[in-house]
């Protein structure tokens, strides 16, 4: 089971303001705990949503819309990806997850699990997925 653990943006990182050395050393402490664990898949920030872009699709059309975006609550700071046994194991490396933006500081991180091939129904497509998935 694949989980992403999603870092909520807030104004400091829309603003590009970088962690300071002590929450880095959390976060580096946490990570190196999930590969020892051998569960980390992934793990980056992002910039922020000045540097980005949105494509929206509406009718058949395709617009791009430049960052930044106002709604820093809606927004990604950063992720990491890790595969686990179950949902509870998910939760046990959850709960150590560094605060995000600091201890002191307000934050939210969301933990959303990821879709596995074996969830759709079998079909060419899904077939196809599977090779992709092999070569890479």
């Amino acid at each position: 089971m694949r989980f992403m653990i999603i870092v909520k943006a807030n104004a400091d990182t829309e603003a590009g303001v970088m962690p300071d050395e002590q929450l880095l050393g959390a976060m580096v402490d946490y990570h190196e705990a999930l590969a020892k664990a051998g569960v980390l898949l992934d793990a980056t920030g992002l910039k922020p949503s000045s540097a980005g872009w949105r494509v929206r699709y509406d009718k058949g059309e395709r617009t791009i819309i430049d960052g930044p975006f106002a709604e820093t609550k809606e927004l990604i700071a950063g992720y990491t990806l890790i595969q686990v046994r179950s949902r509870e194991e998910a939760m046990e490396w959850v709960r150590r997850f560094p605060a995000p933006h600091g201890k002191q500081a307000s934050g939210e991180i969301e933990v959303r699990q990821l879709f596995e091939l074996d969830d759709f129904t079998p079909g060419e497509s899904i077939a196809r997925f599977r090779e992709l998935d092999a070569q890479l």
